[in-house]
């Protein structure tokens, strides 16, 4: 029934769509030479181009990038500390779903493949039962065997690595960056000997029990918005990156939306109350607006403020379906995550998610408000915690520090550097940055 109502919406909102795109064709502002389309339009050579991104700012970034470009000395560490960490990344991989040894259950290489990280074997291996079935779940203790099923891992370190370098590229204009990230695109996404088929039907598989499910959505939907914004930037006129380049990306987005909004898998995620539903929303708002569909991501982020924000945050912010687990802190800060960019999308159609407030009296900026003892170190975190890392929270606490919550602002001088530093200047949306393997 949720997948037909999101149709349904999607059919709906093409005259607020319509509406949109006339008024900014409509408009006699100088920007709109410069801006390309909705839906990510690309602008060539044109220096003054603002890149269409759907969670990052776009003008603060084109802000950012002159500034630093221009050697603009109060930038100089943030970008000294990303070209450092694109370095390491201009000579790995690309990667491919076709480098996995497994073959998915539907029979096609090309299909994406991931299994369950918290359940394990029951049973010995023998000759008659392998496996060791059946596999029972282990909250919060990673499974290595999961880690044979290489698209997990190289999906995760390609999404890095676009993103890196399409962001180094940005702020350096060093050609050698762009051309990397625009290899690593082409080939998981659109090369046809080893693209990725737009489809999750296979991810977070538990042996001999079932052959995906909703629940595996994750793998791509916490970091998959960060391709979008990357993808957004190569538009702006990265050497070699064509339009034929993206309109096969912009494709491949299609594809991958229409079976979010109709796959059954995908309404599994949807349903969900937790973390998960949380990052289900977020990409499916960001691909909604990258594809200019813009009046199913404003209808996204409106519904969120009762259906995420009233049942999963406590009246004192805290998150009960967050931090009864066993990594409470990195869970906690994890759905904030997906929250927080969701009010970036939402930013970007009308929708002013920070200042919703819950029936019972929490918002975002309280929510986060919660985490300020433990991440800037005032106070310890008493809830369960395999491996806490107090630098989990950085990102968050700037979101709500640049949305105009005054506590988070006054702890920004607090918190703890990221691992690589701190990089908030240059990519102003919320990153998970601490690992769930601890």
């Amino acid at each position: 029934m949720r997948r037909d109502r999101a149709r349904q919406r999607a059919l709906l909102s093409v005259g607020s769509i319509v509406a949109v795109l006339l008024a900014l064709t409509g408009s006699a502002s100088a920007d709109t030479a410069t801006t390309g389309s909705a839906g990510g339009g690309r602008c060539g050579a044109d220096a003054a181009c603002v890149p269409q991104t759907v969670v990052l700012d776009g003008r603060t970034l084109r802000l950012t990038r002159d500034r630093a470009r221009a050697g603009d000395p109060g930038l100089r560490q943030e970008v000294r500390a990303l070209t450092a960490r694109a370095d390491t990344l201009v000579d790995q991989g690309p990667w491919s779903v076709m480098d996995k040894p497994q073959t998915p259950p539907g029979g096609d290489r090309h299909d994406y493949l991931s299994q369950a990280p918290y359940w394990w074997p029951s049973q010995p291996s023998t000759a008659d039962n392998p496996q060791g079935c059946p596999y029972v779940q282990r909250d919060g203790v990673r499974n290595p065997e999961v880690d044979t099923i290489t698209d997990h891992a190289e999906r995760g370190k390609m999404f890095d690595a676009v993103y890196t370098l399409t962001l180094a590229w940005y702020y350096t204009g060093n050609p050698g960056y762009a051309r990397r990230a625009e290899l690593d695109l082409r080939t998981w996404f659109t090369d046809p000997a080893t693209r990725m088929n737009p489809n999750l039907q296979h991810t977070q598989i538990i042996p001999c029990k079932t052959d995906g499910r909703g629940i595996g959505i994750i793998d791509f939907s916490q970091q998959f918005t960060d391709i979008l914004d990357a993808t957004s930037l190569l538009d702006t006129g990265a050497p070699g990156w064509t339009a034929s380049d993206h309109r096969e990306m912009h494709s491949w987005y299609d594809q991958y939306l229409q079976w979010l909004l109709t796959s059954g898998n995908a309404a599994d995620e949807a349903a969900a109350t937790n973390n998960h539903g949380s990052f289900f929303d977020m990409q499916e708002a960001a691909l909604a607006l990258a594809t200019g569909r813009a009046g199913l991501a404003r209808d996204i982020v409106e519904a969120a403020g009762s259906k995420r924000l009233d049942s999963q945050l406590a009246a004192d912010g805290s998150q009960p379906q967050e931090i009864s687990r066993t990594r409470s802190w990195h869970y906690s800060t994890f759905n904030l995550v997906a929250l927080t960019r969701l009010a970036d999308v939402g930013r970007k159609v009308g929708v002013d998610l920070w200042h919703y407030t819950t029936p019972a009296g929490a918002s975002l900026s309280r929510a986060v408000d919660y985490l300020l003892p433990a991440a800037t170190g005032a106070a310890d975190w008493t809830a369960p915690e395999l491996s806490f890392h107090a630098y989990a929270a950085t990102d968050v606490v700037h979101a709500a520090a640049d949305a105009g919550d005054h506590a988070a602002r006054t702890a920004v001088p607090k918190l703890q550097a990221p691992p690589g530093g701190d990089l908030w200047r240059l990519r102003p949306a919320a990153e998970q940055l601490d690992s769930i393997e601890g």
